[in-house]
Formats: C-alpha cells, structure tokens, sequence
C-alpha cells in the first residue's frame, strides 16, 4: 500500500477581507493620530489640529455617539487619558528637576518636550531618553538654574538606566588574579558614569525623601523644604565631582569617585587595555607612584564586590 503525503493548502485572502484588514488599519491609524494629539493648554482635546484636521469630523467618522456622549467627547477622553498618563510618567521619572525650575515652569517644558519629542517606544520608560538633548537646545526652559537642571536630568536618567539595564554574570576571582596589562576588562550594562558640576545626588536623595515622607503635614510644606534644599545647591560654586550610577542587589546606587577613579572606568568602559587604562587613570594625578599599587588594589575589590566586572575578559594578540 502506497504511501501519501497530505498537503495543507491556506486558501489566499479573500478581497473582502483584505478591504476590511485596511479598513481596519486606516481606523487605527486615524484613531491613534487622535489620541496622541496634544492637548489644548486647558487639558482638552482640540477642535482642530494644527494641520489643520477638524477632531468633530474624525471623532464622527470613527466614533459612534452615545446617549450621554456625543463622539468627540467620547474622543476627547482617550485623547485626555493618554496625556494624562504621560504627564504622570514624566514627573514620576523627574521629581528632581520638578523641585529646581518649580510647578509652573516644569509643566510648561513637560508640554513642549513631548510635544516635540513625542513617546516613539513600546515603553514609557523611554519617554525622557531626549530630555537632556532637548533641554541643552532649550536652556531657557530651565533658567536661571541651566547646569543644575541639566545635572539633575543626567543622574535621573542614568538612574533609570541602572534600573533596568541587563546584568551580566561576574567575573571570579581566579579570572580577576589572572588579569594583564593586555586584558580587556568589561563592566556591567547597568554602569553609569558621571562628570557633574553640582552635587545633585544629594539633592535627588532629599527630594525623594520629602516625596515619601508620611511626616510632611501639607504639600506646601514639603515643596517649601525642596526649594530650600535646591536653593543651597544653587548657591555653591561649580566643582567638578564623579559619580557611579549602578545597580547592587536590585537598588539602584550612587558612588562618589575619585578622578583618577573615573578616568580608569571610563577608558576600560570605551574598550582600553587595561594597562592604557591605568596610565590613563594616573595622567595628571596627584596620588604619589608609591601609593598607586595600593590605590589600584582597593579600587578593583570594590569594584569587584560590587560586580561591576563581568566574564567576558578579552586578551588583545
């Protein structure tokens, strides 16, 4: 008895139903023009858009009325909840530059900033990937306080980062004793450095204090003491510091470093041999030849224990 093979035949879409897949898309894709248009600055759904499309005559188009609502006002709800949701995203993301430019002048940039820089991701976690860039472009947004504001929105993003970057597996001791001058040593996805001109880290750990406090007895009070925490930051002279932003048993961290400290991490973090890095680290320094075994000894089991250092450890030929 012979044997034969079955044959499974997907009969192709009917013209009917291609019709109704792009009838489909065209909704959706009208409906999301909708909702994501920005709101009026009185929170509400605009009549037009600014090329100039009616919302009446999309929201009918589209949307069926109801016997309470008419089909713009069920629109303008979808239009308001996604905009509403994106505000409270953006400020959950940035208490620390809400407390230095104040309520008034961070909701006017929030506005601006998502309107030109609108969310393009899966994910609300990306919406302030731009803010720094934006923001540099825009310096009068953030006056009189531009260099504290832009190092606040830097440590609030790496912090984000940090967060949820990937982390790899560690390196082990045995392959940390082995290491040469040729080694390439790689550091965890969630390591973040920083060149600051102010001690934001201090000011970001206040502001998150103060929005956890269950001791604070009215919102005004609280805001009160967040202005006087940044108005001291603001009145110290710019100093140079370094900062690690890293992730350590599912926290996120922040670690003071040394310059000589910053500039190893900083050329390992670009690919450096680890001996082009330690004289990297050591250019213009002030620690002394003979305390620099020393200091290279306490640096890298810190940084060990922290797990900074991953497996995979490449040896230039």
């Amino acid at each position: 008895m012979s044997t034969t093979s079955r044959v499974h035949h997907t009969s192709a879409p009917s013209n009917s139903a291609r019709e109704g897949a792009g009838q489909l898309l065209e909704i959706q894709r009208r409906m999301a023009a909708a909702v994501m248009h920005p709101l009026t600055r009185a929170e509400t759904m605009p009549r037009r858009r600014r090329d100039g499309t009616s919302n009446r005559a999309e929201a009918e188009a589209i949307i069926r009325p109801n016997d309470r609502l008419t089909s713009f006002e069920r629109l303008e709800i979808y239009n308001r909840q996604y905009w509403f949701r994106l505000y409270t995203c953006f400020e959950e993301d940035f208490p620390g530059l809400l407390a230095i430019v104040g309520r008034a002048k961070f909701d006017a940039l929030m506005r601006a900033y998502l309107t030109d820089c609108p969310s393009e991701s899966f994910t609300l976690r990306n919406l302030g990937s731009r803010l720094e860039s934006w923001l540099e472009r825009n310096p009068g947004t953030i006056q009189p306080h531009v260099q504290l504001a832009l190092d606040m929105v830097r440590l609030e993003w790496a912090h984000i980062e940090a967060f949820d970057s990937e982390e790899k597996p560690r390196l082990n001791a045995e392959a940390l004793v082995n290491l040469d001058e040729n080694s390439v040593l790689h550091l965890q996805p969630h390591l973040r450095l920083l060149a600051l001109s102010y001690p934001v880290d201090d000011l970001l750990l206040q502001v998150r204090t103060e929005d956890g406090s269950s001791a604070s007895s009215t919102n005004n009070a609280s805001t009160a003491r967040k202005r006087r925490h940044v108005r001291h930051v603001a009145a110290l002279a710019p100093k140079t510091m370094h900062l690690a932003v890293h992730r350590h048993e599912n926290s996120v961290w922040y670690k003071p470093l040394l310059p000589e400290e910053f500039r190893l991490l900083a050329a390992l973090m670009e690919g450096k041999p680890l001996g082009e890095a330690i004289e990297s680290a050591f250019a213009a320094s002030g620690i002394r030849e003979d305390d620099r075994t020393a200091f290279l000894q306490e640096a890298f089991a810190t940084w060990s224990m922290l797990g900074w250092f991953t497996q995979s450890v490449d040896s230039p030929r």
